[in-house]
């Protein structure tokens, strides 16, 4: 058997949905193997757990090898950051650490093994790309955010430090504080303890919550999923050209469309 005939039987395998699926499964069964060693347990279970571990890293190791022998151009894969990602995990954990002091970082590296999901379904590669490419758009929306957050920080710090100084002791304090009314732990104590000195306080929380957990907290939702729907109509688009689905007037037409979106965005801000 020539290099390229082994190089076609590992592309289709790496294709292959069982495979991808198999892969998936040994993933999460990896994850329980991590659990498991979080727990009282005994030495021989212990040691089991030990040897099912380098199993796993071994398959890791046989997968990766499939994957790189099965691309065609083997510099795209290294083009790939997943594939990077995927390599470095599996080479870190061949690594014999486990007995010296470098055994949590180890044991961190094993724990990083799960993210390879991320890397193996599609749809959640395409979940984690569409939050990295909103980050730009997402940076002012937080930015706002903690400007509300300082100034209502500031007001909290200057009238309710003398009702109590545990939570209104100063502004980092304060914002802290802000944090458990806005994401509405235990919030009402709070404003029920301003309220018997400040009996209008209420506008004070309720103005906040309107601000950030009604209003910012959308426009972050909003942001992600409009950039979602970007990148999966990128996604469709890519794979009708790799099907020969898409004609080229089709192509132009998308394309025109994108920009009309593009613009309009920006027209906004």
């Amino acid at each position: 058997m020539n290099f390229q005939s082994l190089q076609d039987r590992f592309y289709a395998v790496r294709n292959n949905r069982i495979f991808e699926f198999f892969v998936v499964g040994v993933i999460l069964f990896s994850a329980l193997v991590i659990g498991a060693k979080t727990y009282d347990i005994p030495d021989h279970v212990l040691a089991m757990i030990g040897w099912l571990d380098t199993g796993i890293t071994l398959f890791f190791l046989i997968e990766i090898t499939i994957r790189f022998i099965g691309e065609p151009d083997k510099r795209n894969f290294f083009k790939n950051a997943w594939n990077i990602f995927d390599t470095l995990i599996v080479v870190v954990s061949l690594i014999p650490i486990q007995d010296s002091e470098m055994a949590l970082i180890g044991r961190l590296i094993r724990i990083f093994r799960v993210l390879r999901m991320v890397s193996i379904v599609p749809e959640l590669r395409l979940l984690l790309n569409s939050l990295i490419k909103a980050l730009p758009q997402l940076g002012y929306v937080i930015l706002l955010m903690f400007i509300i957050f300082y100034i209502y920080a500031a007001i909290g710090a200057s009238f309710f430090v003398d009702i109590n100084e545990t939570l209104w002791g100063d502004i980092s304090i304060a914002m802290l504080t802000l944090f458990r009314v806005m994401t509405f732990e235990d919030w009402t104590d709070v404003m029920y303890e301003t309220m018997t000195v400040y009996p209008f306080s209420w506008i004070y929380y309720l103005t906040f919550i309107f601000l950030t957990t009604f209003a910012f907290l959308n426009m972050v939702i909003g942001i992600v999923v409009n950039v979602m729907e970007n990148e999966h109509a990128e996604e469709e688009k890519e794979r009708a050209i790799a099907e020969g689905d898409l004609t080229l007037e089709d192509l132009s037409q998308q394309i025109n469309e994108l920009k009309a979106i593009i613009e309009a965005q920006q027209k906004e801000r």
